[in-house]
């Protein structure tokens, strides 16, 4: 383990000597993935992007994205771009990732199946924001407001979530 890498561990998630509250997938952890099991992958996953909100939240880092109106992320095993950002209009199962609701105010994406992404092995795996504490996830790492935003400001691309 590493000092700036994302420790997912039984008592919360870990990134620089603190320990923040976090809750992970309904379905638990797993070692084998697959889309609709609503649980959290095991592994060492890299931090490949940052979007937020501009209408609702500072920008929390000089590399952080905006997420635009038509932005979606494709959530369907059938289409040639699983597990990848798109645009609306998309005629395939996808997240929109401009919500009324906080919890993709600010998303760290993950490089789980991604980006040669294999048909069924999930997608959207994502840290964000919960919805309440010890509310799970559809299997993303999810965190509250403030500790996801400071987190956010210290992290680079490539820092590492540990789930173990």
């Amino acid at each position: 383990m590493r000092y700036n890498d994302l420790t997912l561990t039984p008592t919360g998630l870990w990134f620089q000597g603190r320990k923040y509250p976090c809750t992970i997938g309904r379905g638990g952890l797993t070692s084998d993935k697959r889309e609709g099991d609503m649980a959290t992958p095991r592994g060492t996953h890299s931090i490949i992007g940052l979007l937020y909100r501009p209408d609702r939240i500072a920008k929390p880092n000089a590399w952080a994205e905006p997420i635009g109106l038509g932005d979606l992320w494709s959530d369907d095993p059938d289409a040639s771009d699983y597990n990848h950002f798109v645009k609306a209009p998309y005629k395939y199962s996808h997240e929109p990732l401009r919500r009324s609701a906080p919890v993709y105010d600010l998303i760290l994406l993950t490089d789980w199946n991604w980006p040669d992404a294999k048909p069924g092995k999930g997608s959207a795996i994502f840290i964000h924001q919960w919805r309440r504490a010890v509310f799970p996830t559809a299997g993303c790492v999810a965190l509250k407001r403030a500790d996801l935003y400071k987190i956010s400001s210290r992290i680079s691309l490539g820092t590492r979530l540990v789930v173990r």
